[in-house]
This record gives C-alpha cells, sequence and structure tokens, in this order.
C-alpha cells in the first residue's frame, strides 16, 4: 500500500467512524430528553455516567488492559476532563429544556471550532477560504438563535457553550497520549460526564423511584453512548482532522428527521436556512482540506 493509499485509507476510516458516532449520538439525544421528561435531569446524567463507567470498565478488564493509565493526570487529560464536563453539562440541559432540532444544529458548529483550534494546538494549514467558511457557519448559528429578536431563547446558549465544550474534548482526545486505549479514554470520560451529572442534580434537586419509566429510558441511552463514544474516540485518533471532523455534520440529518419523527418539532425557516449555512460551510471545508 502506498504512503497515498494508506493516507486515503486513515481518512475513509476515520469518516466512518465519525458517521457513525453521529447516529449514536443522536439516538442518545432523544432516550435521554424522553427520560429528563420523567426524572430529574441531574439523575438522567448520573445514571447514565455511571452505566457507561461500568461498560467501560468491564470492556478494559476484558482486555487486560490497567484502568488507572499512569498518563491519565497529564496536561492533556485534565484540560479533556474539563472540556468534557463543560460540553457534557451544558448540551444535556440544551436537548433537555430546548427543541432538539435547534439544539442538535447548534452544535453542527463544532467542526468549525475544532478546525480553528486544529490551527492553535496542532498548527495544521488552514487558508483564508477556509477561515471565511467558519466565519459563514457562525452567521449560521447566529441566525438560528437569533440573538435580539423575539424568536430568541436565551436557553439556546448552553447549545453553544455546549458545542465550545465538545470542540474541546475532540481537540484533546487528539493531544491524548496514543498509549492510552479508547476503553480507557471512555472510563475518563463517563467519569466526568457522573460528575457533571452530579453538578446538575445538585442544583436541580430531586429523585424519582428506580424502577420508573424515565429510568428505564436511560438504559438505551447508555448503549448507544458507550456505541458512540467509542467510534468518536477511534473517528479522533485516525485520519486528518480538517476531513474526518465535518462529518460531524451526518447528526444534523439524523436530529432533525428524529425530532420531527418522535418529538413532532418543526424547525422554522431561519433555522433551516442556518443550518444548511452551517452544512454547506463544512462541506465547503472538507473541498477545500482535500485541495490542499
Amino acid at each position: 500500500m502506498t504512503p497515498d493509499t494508506s493516507h486515503h485509507a486513515a481518512n475513509l476510516r476515520g469518516s466512518l467512524f465519525m458517521v457513525l458516532a453521529m447516529l449514536a449520538f443522536t439516538l442518545e439525544d432523544i432516550f435521554i430528553k424522553a427520560a429528563a421528561a420523567h426524572i430529574p435531569l441531574g439523575q438522567v446524567m448520573v445514571t447514565f455516567g455511571l452505566g457507561g463507567l461500568l461498560a467501560f470498565v468491564a470492556m478494559a478488564r476484558l482486555r487486560g488492559e490497567v484502568i488507572l493509565h499512569p498518563k491519565a493526570f497529564g496536561r492533556a487529560m485534565a484540560w479533556r476532563a474539563l472540556f468534557e464536563i463543560t460540553g457534557r453539562v451544558c448540551y444535556t440541559v440544551a436537548i433537555a429544556l430546548t427543541p432538539l432540532s435547534s439544539a442538535s444544529a447548534i452544535l453542527q458548529a463544532t467542526p468549525l471550532v475544532v478546525a480553528a483550534g486544529a490551527v492553535m494546538v496542532f498548527r495544521e494549514t488552514v487558508g483564508w477560504r477556509q477561515w471565511a467558511a467558519i466565519g459563514a457557519g457562525f452567521v449560521g448559528v447566529l441566525l438560528i438563535l437569533r440573538p435580539g429578536l423575539d424568536a430568541f431563547e436565551p436557553l439556546s446558549l448552553f447549545a453553544v457553550l455546549g458545542m465550545i465544550g465538545f470542540a474541546g474534548r475532540d481537540l484533546a482526545t487528539r493531544a491524548a497520549p496514543k498509549s492510552m486505549t479508547t476503553a480507557q479514554l471512555g472510563v475518563y470520560g463517563f467519569i466526568m460526564l457522573s460528575i457533571a451529572g452530579g453538578i446538575v442534580w445538585g442544583y436541580q434537586g430531586g429523585v424519582a423511584p428506580l424502577g420508573g419509566g424515565g429510568m428505564v429510558l436511560t438504559g438505551p441511552a447508555i448503549l448507544f453512548g458507550v456505541a458512540a463514544y467509542m467510534c468518536l474516540t477511534m473517528a479522533m485518533r485516525t485520519g486528518q482532522i480538517a476531513v474526518i471532523a465535518p462529518f460531524r455534520y451526518t447528526r444534523l440529518v439524523f436530529a432533525m428527521i428524529l425530532a420531527v419523527a418522535v418529538f413532532g418539532e418543526r424547525p422554522d425557516a431561519l433555522t433551516l436556512i442556518g443550518s444548511l449555512i452551517i452544512v454547506a460551510s463544512g462541506l465547503y471545508t472538507v473541498w477545500q482540506s482535500r485541495r490542499i
């Protein structure tokens, strides 16, 4: 296999993992949003976090991997933990309290933030055309948020903060020690999620019965969440960030379809226009990255 062929194959695998991750994340969102309608959001997050933690611990043990990796407390992992908590707290609040379609649309700016971060952190090359695409993507986010207009939903700012948190987590995942496996990263990620849930639960209060319908809904959320986390980690550690990250936009397609089908949401014209701008700017970023 030639270097060019190997390079293309790595990008193809990374892109496929990203698409699978976005499908699984969208299904996770559906069950978390449904569960949060019955039980406290913090309880949902803690249950979800502990379930995912146990799954990754079991996975690591079956593979003979140590749970407490020597490099788990390095700078990259500390930043990853901080961004993980920020992203999880803010985005979970957003999908629970705002329409799933609009929260997911705002999240589509993540690849643009990741592209900007790749320049600053990993010194990847991004030309002025790609910077223009990044700017256009944020215009799309503003169309969805509509600050200063009557339709502006302040709670949507949680989705923006969640998006920034997830972008930082993705960059930190790329910088994480290569000796740390997907299962080990999953353990630490879900520990952070459990902590994030504890923060929300402590503020919100309330306890629902463990046998209630809301708790049952967290089971599928854990299943899809673990699958999504595995696929995302593998995607961010395979191929080029600039090529793979924009495939996050597939989450918008999945979210729009499921939001309409499951929750009966009807995204308005500005939300759809903003979403199209965000997706178009991301596709342009992919096209430009392949020309460099």
